[in-house]
């Protein structure tokens, strides 16, 4: 029997259509896949993202098998280890793959000599990246220009050469609080049953990992077909509502007007391209408005691509960037070793504790906002919300934690920090109700340590950014203020407090 070419699948490529793998045939190409114990050890995983990885590339296994292909599926001491005795078995022709996601996975493969093929797991590669930033006249660019160029050449939400609804941005529609009523207006995601599949997966992940929060409950689909069903079940009934609530913060509901898309998006189960173009059905059908279907088209075409061009243009170095000397560890209450009385923190990471998910608001104005102004240290944040979230990844998270939460960057991604007070919170959520904390206050035993580190963070950085034009006046204020030694006294305590995990 001839060799045949092996086709070396990762956990997050698991998509037929990907390119490695849509070029084969069980008649000519065997499939490797590889569980590594040193990859389920290395860090400190969300069980539920453990999950949803191992047991999708174990059920894409079965697909595969079903199709005919020969399945080569190990569980090795590392990804490497996997490919050499998959080479010492099988002797293949050749070994091939997409292009990783990652930087380590890029090195690994061409270090054991394994040919790629250029991923088509985004709809923006990251050459045409490089090439759309150098081709640009100005020396600096934004992710608005990104999307604009993406939605013209990708043709989304187009009318000929004008934007449907004659705007690019509808912003100003999807910025609503959440409802004043507190009643939970938003379809509960569909849930998957499971088996023994995802029995031995967790026994697989409660062995060999120091895995966290709560188990699986169904939410998370592991296969194609639950995938799908969760993107008809967005178009359909969440999506309409989509737009006017997206940045808002409820603790009547977890997951909100959101489409929980993302892990099947960065696990190959689902591609960008179906996912925007079952938007744009519904939107010509006139079952969505062009505020939620824009809104949503940004996020997956405009922002999750930007990401993924800076993550592959800036570097690995990127991700060791800290210009605001942050040096604090990473609070105990992030990491469920203390209790916390605000109740914005509290509600974000129970939620993240149940479900291994919360939206982009909560992770940049709650999580990020707390850790930027607390001074924490942008690798531990990196590596938390990457073994935390079950979208998480290193590529969707060096950007969005050194650039866009903590300005680790020096404003590179961002042109000012996302830096706010308890009146940002109280405005876009429910959670200052019932707070024993006073949003209102800066100094005092009640003051919210939101407003107080705010003020505190202006006032340390006053330097820095009081040379910056987007934030000059909320530095001015803040060396005004009256009381800005009690406010740094304040702040002090509170900081001693989040360290100490009594806060």
């Amino acid at each position: 029997m001839p060799a045949m070419t092996t086709v070396w699948v990762f956990g997050d490529q698991l998509g037929r259509t990907l390119a490695a793998l849509a070029e084969a045939s069980p008649a000519t190409h065997r499939i490797l896949m590889v569980e590594s114990d040193g990859k389920l050890a290395s860090k400190r995983w969300h069980v539920q993202r453990a999950h949803f990885v191992l047991a999708s590339m174990q059920r894409f296994a079965a697909a595969l098998r079903d199709e005919g292909f020969e399945v080569d599926y190990r569980v090795a001491p590392s990804l490497a280890e996997g490919f050499r005795q998959h080479v010492a078995e099988h002797s293949p022709s050749e070994v091939i793959a997409t292009e990783p996601a990652s930087r380590d996975g890029l090195e690994l493969l061409q270090r054991l000599g394994v040919s790629t093929r250029r991923t088509n797991q985004f709809l923006c590669h990251p050459s045409e990246f490089a090439d759309w930033v150098s081709a640009r006249t100005q020396k600096t660019f934004k992710m608005e220009d990104f999307y604009r160029w993406q939605r013209t050449r990708l043709g989304y939400l187009m009318d000929g050469p004008e934007p449907a609804g004659g705007r690019w941005n509808f912003d100003a529609e999807n910025r609503q609080p959440p409802p004043k009523d507190g009643v939970n207006h938003w379809p509960e995601p569909p849930r998957s049953s499971l088996d023994d599949v995802d029995a031995a997966v967790l026994s697989r992940v409660g062995a060999a990992s120091k895995a966290w929060g709560a188990p699986p409950d169904g939410t998370w689909a592991t296969d194609r077909a639950g995938a799908l069903d969760r993107l008809g079940h967005f178009v359909d009934r969440v999506l309409p509502g989509f737009g006017p609530h997206e940045d808002a913060m409820t603790s009547a509901s977890w997951h909100v007007g959101h489409s929980l898309l993302s892990p099947y998006l960065n696990v190959g189960l689902l591609t960008p391209r179906e996912v925007c173009d079952a938007v744009e059905a519904a939107y010509r059908a006139g079952r969505v408005p062009i505020a939620s279907a824009e809104g949503f088209i940004r996020q997956v075409i405009g922002w999750r691509e930007y990401v993924w061009g800076l993550y592959w243009m800036w570097g690995r170095e990127y991700g060791h960037e800290n210009a605001l000397n942050a040096t604090r560890p990473l609070p105990p209450a992030f990491t469920g070793r203390a209790p916390t009385s605000m109740r914005c923190l509290d509600v974000t990471l129970r939620d993240l504790h149940d479900h291994g998910w919360v939206h982009h608001i909560q992770r940049l104005m709650v999580l990020g906002n707390l850790a930027l102004l607390a001074g924490v240290r942008p690798d531990e944040m990196v590596e938390w919300m990457w073994a935390g979230f079950v979208d998480g990844a290193e590529w969707v998270m060096v950007p969005n934690v050194v650039g866009m939460a903590l300005h680790a960057d020096g404003g590179r991604m961002a042109t000012k920090p996302y830096a706010a007070g308890g009146a940002y919170i109280d405005r876009m959520s429910d959670y200052c109700k019932g707070c024993r904390f006073d949003r209102t206050k800066r100094v005092g035993d009640d003051a919210c340590p939101f407003t107080t580190l705010y003020w505190d963070f202006l006032a340390r950085h006053a330097d820095r950014f009081g040379r910056n034009a987007r934030v000059v006046q909320q530095v001015r204020s803040a060396q005004r203020l009256a009381d800005l030694d009690a406010v740094r006294d304040r702040a002090a305590e509170v900081l001693a407090r989040l360290d100490a995990g009594t806060l």
